[in-house]
């Protein structure tokens, strides 16, 4: 390992990348320390600190902390990818932003300006969402002047970090987006392994191999694939014919990432911010829809469940695969080409989402339970599972492959074997 961080060093231009992102990331924790105009911090740190369990302590996980602090980037990164996420899935049911995906390269950047404009909306709704939420539970005096000065600047940190993420992109290592995310999880561990330390004697002794056998699931499971087999065709192409070949199409285990666990937190949090609005709903959303509640992690892994098969769909349509394969003269051995081609690769998908969704469902509520049944706590557990060990696993090794091609391009020797 200190081998290959030598030669990145010694590479100028893998040299120039990473100097810059740790540069941006940089000015990103800045800014998540640096209080919106008329924000008293420590009130709103305070109320945090009777909320960490609920879900704005989730909220505040994804945002590193600038939640709490109400800071020019509180909203984090994760109103552009709710927008990217809405987009992603209106693409199925409106024809023109199909037709826009198949346009190549300018259809991609109209969708990316729609994904734009409705990352400003989402983020001044929710900037309004919290300053409102703040004020009623006495944590923020505002009036309409400041209450304004609060959504501008909200929603101005959050177009600045998705401008910052795309610079990451263009001129750093790995996907801009999901090294802020990771950046945010991350600023979570020091406290998670002062809270282990300062834990109990179970929690103090398998903290550390729980966490290892998680983490290493995790990389297996995404690195998990169903290999189908694919043989084409001898064919005639103008003047030339082509020579058939043997390939495979591989079936990710979990095709649908980290999506399906966003929904389901986003979804799971309507009810508790309802709460917060109108008091007589307090009591019973308590007993039933907070984190760690028997009832609220039943429907967490359901929706997990019911949100990996939808998004597998919309990710994977075995006609579509099938149509390619037959145009290019690809087959299935022992499948016959066109609707028959179809149902078997529906039927493999189906069968190989299953696994994946029950393992992304225990994973999200693995650190629920280990609070709740064996006396952890919530600190160190944030770390044990759930969609900040996902992304973080995931930004990882996208970043590791995308270093990897960095210096296999200038004949260094790799470091993925």
């Amino acid at each position: 390992m200190l081998s290959w961080l030598g030669n990145a060093w010694r590479v100028p231009e893998l040299r120039r990348r990473i100097l810059f992102t740790a540069f941006i990331l940089a000015v990103y924790r800045l800014g998540s320390w640096l209080p919106a105009p008329g924000v008293d911090a420590a009130a709103i740190e305070n109320y945090f600190s009777g909320n960490g369990g609920s879900i704005l302590g989730l909220l505040n996980l994804f945002s590193g902390g600038a939640l709490s602090q109400f800071s020019l980037f509180a909203l984090g990164i994760m109103p552009y990818v709710t927008a990217s996420i809405i987009v992603q899935l209106m693409t199925v049911a409106v024809p023109r932003l199909a037709e826009l995906q198949k346009e190549g390269e300018a259809g991609y950047a109209k969708i990316n300006q729609y994904t734009r404009y409705l990352t400003v909306i989402l983020a001044a709704l929710q900037a309004f969402g919290y300053a409102v939420l703040f004020q009623r539970q006495d944590a923020l005096q505002a009036n309409a002047g400041r209450m304004t000065l609060i959504v501008v600047t909200l929603t101005t940190g959050t177009v600045l970090l998705m401008w910052l993420g795309e610079q990451i992109t263009k001129r750093g290592i790995g996907n801009g987006i999901s090294i802020l995310i990771l950046a945010s999880i991350l600023t979570s561990l020091p406290l998670g392994i002062s809270a282990w330390w300062n834990g109990g004697p179970m929690e103090r002794i398998f903290f550390p191999l729980i966490a290892i056998s998680i983490v290493a699931s995790v990389v297996f499971v995404q690195e998990g694939q169903r290999r189908i087999p694919i043989q084409y065709a001898r064919r005639m192409v103008g003047r030339r014919m082509t020579t058939g070949g043997a390939t495979y199409l591989p079936l990710r285990i979990l095709m649908a990432g980290v999506i399906p666990v966003i929904f389901a937190a986003a979804l799971l949090a309507f009810p508790a911010t309802i709460a917060q609005y109108f008091p007589a709903t307090q009591e019973f959303v308590n007993d039933h829809f907070q984190p760690g509640n028997l009832t609220y992690l039943f429907i967490e892994a359901s929706l997990i469940i019911l949100f990996t098969y939808f998004y597998t769909a919309v990710q994977f349509n075995p006609v579509e695969q099938a149509d390619n394969l037959r145009k290019y003269g690809g087959y299935i051995p022992g499948i016959r080409p066109g609707p028959p081609t179809a149902q078997y690769l529906d039927r493999v998908m189906t069968r190989l989402t299953l696994p994946g969704a029950l393992f992304l469902a225990l994973v999200a509520i693995a650190p629920s339970l280990f609070i709740r049944f064996f006396g952890f706590s919530q600190a160190s557990s944030g770390a044990l599972g759930g969609t900040s060990v996902l992304i973080a696993v995931g930004v990882a090794l996208d970043t590791m492959r995308q270093m990897e091609s960095q210096m296999m391009m200038r004949n260094y020797e790799g470091f993925l074997k």
